[in-house]
């Protein structure tokens, strides 16, 4: 498998001027600000780690896969450790929800590597206890995966940014190869799931996740899976009645709401 800092660092050499035309990043402090994202949400993973999810059905939250798994055992946590909070900002969110069942990608493997194999693969679909039916948290459509000089944007939590959501509304595709999304979009830790978007007829779809950043030559770029056939996936693993979680072998541990001092891979790695 291919280690994508060299993925990216070939791929990039001709798309650096892109990189002077994204976006700031705008924190979303406000009510009236943030009312067209309030189906993103912190997902907080067992009360020592977070990521960020999207609402794409009343019950069902898009975010990437490694989020779900414990960085030292390599083993998925439990998912009844994991509460979405729809449109959380400065303590309050629109919505709380636990998790009914959690289904990643079945190629995605948790390992110490960032290749193109692990990124393109690094999706998972949340199910929640219960539907969140609020006229206010409108779940997003998805579309199709963007072309290298798209313009894209994306709303996600982070390390120094963790009470409020941040939107960067203009960056740039800069790669697109092997299912794998290359983009000058600013991420950080805590990133991990967030959703990238296209704007079509004024509206945000969905058309990939974070799921690493890397800095090549300077620059940061954010790495993502494109949709399209891994979300088909999960969607019919859920049908299929998988997601279940399955108690943890010999070994490993589970991870639970309160426990001190534990990683949850809930994070990037930098490549």
């Amino acid at each position: 498998m291919r280690v994508l800092k060299v993925f990216a660092t070939i791929l990039l050499f001709a798309a650096q001027g892109a990189l002077a035309q994204d976006a700031q990043l705008r924190q979303l402090d406000s009510g009236v600000e943030g009312r067209d994202w309030e189906a993103v949400g912190r997902l907080d993973i067992g009360g020592v780690g977070f990521c960020t999810g999207a609402l794409i059905a009343p019950r069902l939250v898009l975010t990437a896969a490694h989020c779900l798994f414990d960085s030292r055992t390599k083993q998925q946590i439990d998912h009844g450790a994991v509460q979405f909070l729809a449109g959380w900002r400065n303590g309050r969110a629109g919505a709380y929800r636990g998790i009914r069942r959690a289904v990643v990608h079945p190629e995605y493997v948790f390992d110490g590597d960032v290749s193109s194999d692990r990124v393109r693969n690094d999706v998972a679909l949340l199910e929640l206890e219960r539907p969140i039916n609020n006229t206010t948290i409108q779940p997003f459509g998805t579309g199709a995966r963007p072309r290298p000089g798209d313009s894209v944007g994306v709303v996600s939590y982070a390390r120094d940014r963790s009470e409020a959501p941040s939107l960067q509304e203009v960056c740039t595709v800069l790669a697109r190869q092997e299912g794998v999304l290359v983009t000058s979009c600013s991420v950080d830790f805590g990133s991990s799931g967030a959703p990238i978007f296209v704007f079509q007829d004024g509206a945000p779809h969905i058309v990939s996740v974070v799921s690493a950043k890397a800095e090549v030559e300077g620059a940061n770029v954010s790495l993502g899976t494109a949709l399209g056939a891994p979300l088909a996936l999960l969607q019919a693993e859920l049908v299929a009645g998988k997601g279940v979680f399955q108690h943890e072998g010999p070994g490993s541990r589970r991870i639970r709401v309160g426990q001190p001092n534990r990683d949850t891979g809930a994070k990037f790695v930098r490549p």
